[in-house]
């Protein structure tokens, strides 16, 4: 049996959450499916997000998912494995269920794929990071790495140096010839060291980050290791349903216009699905913004439909 939803959210996050409170506060018939995979599931701790800073992520979603509820709003923890458009929406779950909508969010995030460095993707989280905007007044101070995976991660060293005048960038599988002079004079304006060779993986001791040993056994003290995970985008719904997608230095991003609605009519987009660098704050912004767009084109259709 079929049951039929005025909207379906895909994916329980901040900004699929977002998006189902306005919707269920607006009496729409709103359904999350939610795998239970949110990105930040590693951090004690989430930042940056105003009232809420410091919260544990898994306690933010808990208090998310709570209101919802307080509005009507169905959740299932499962999988969106199909869509197809036709009449509406018909969306097919793992377990077998099957469930049509009028309108679709896919809010289904992405998956950082982290560098094979031993210790790294155990300490992820921890004293392994990726954003200083996360995590880096929790660090300030404390003497850093930055594992170079791309030129690009120039730019990371230069940004972590705002919160620690104790930075060291190891090259890693990039090499020194990679480097432009303006990197170059950049990194020692910051005060970056630059080292070259490869890192063979990080010295824990107690339990805690302890130093960057590289391939040629050498190890340097280093307490803290920012890393740049390669960005994998969730977007296997939206290429189901002809999403348009462009491509980026961090990936493949669905096309979308200032409300997040895909080149797919009646299909939105919010979150980390829409880009790599949306924090929680943005993620729930933009399902705050798709849920109210979505009950006014929701409320227009049916206005017209009795003309």
């Amino acid at each position: 049996m079929t049951e039929t939803y005025e909207v379906i959210v895909i994916g329980g996050g901040a900004a699929g959450l977002s998006a189902a409170l306005v919707l269920g506060r607006a009496r729409r018939r709103t359904l999350v499916v939610d795998a239970g995979e949110p990105r930040n599931a590693p951090a004690a701790h989430m930042q940056g997000f105003l009232t809420r800073d410091g919260t544990p992520p898994a306690e933010f979603l808990a208090i998310g998912r709570a209101e919802i509820a307080r509005y009507g709003v169905d959740l299932v923890r499962d999988r969106a494995v199909d869509a197809s458009k036709g009449d509406g929406f018909a969306v097919t779950l793992a377990s077998g269920r099957r469930v049509r909508g009028r309108a679709l969010v896919v809010a289904t995030g992405l998956r950082d794929e982290l560098p094979p460095v031993r210790q790294v993707a155990e300490r992820f989280g921890r004293d392994v990071l990726h954003c200083p905007y996360c995590h880096g007044w929790e660090v300030r101070d404390r003497a850093f790495g930055v594992l170079a995976t791309t030129p690009m991660s120039v730019h990371q060293a230069l940004m972590v140096s705002q919160w620690s005048k104790d930075v060291t960038l190891f090259l890693h599988t990039v090499a020194e010839s990679d480097l432009s002079d303006e990197d170059l004079r950049r990194l020692a304006a910051a005060g970056v060291k630059v080292v070259p060779g490869e890192v063979a993986g990080l010295v824990i001791e107690d339990d805690r980050l302890t130093g960057v040993r590289l391939a040629d056994d050498t190890v340097h003290d280093r307490e803290v290791l920012f890393v740049a995970p390669r960005a994998l985008p969730r977007t296997d719904l939206l290429e189901r349903l002809g999403a348009e997608l462009r491509e980026t230095p961090f990936g493949a991003y669905p096309v979308v216009d200032e409300t997040g609605l895909t080149t797919v009519p009646d299909v939105w987009a919010a979150g980390n699905v829409m880009g790599f660098s949306e924090q929680v704050v943005n993620a729930a912004a933009a399902g705050y913004r798709a849920g109210a767009v979505i009950n006014g084109v929701l409320l227009m259709a049916d206005l017209d439909a009795h003309l």
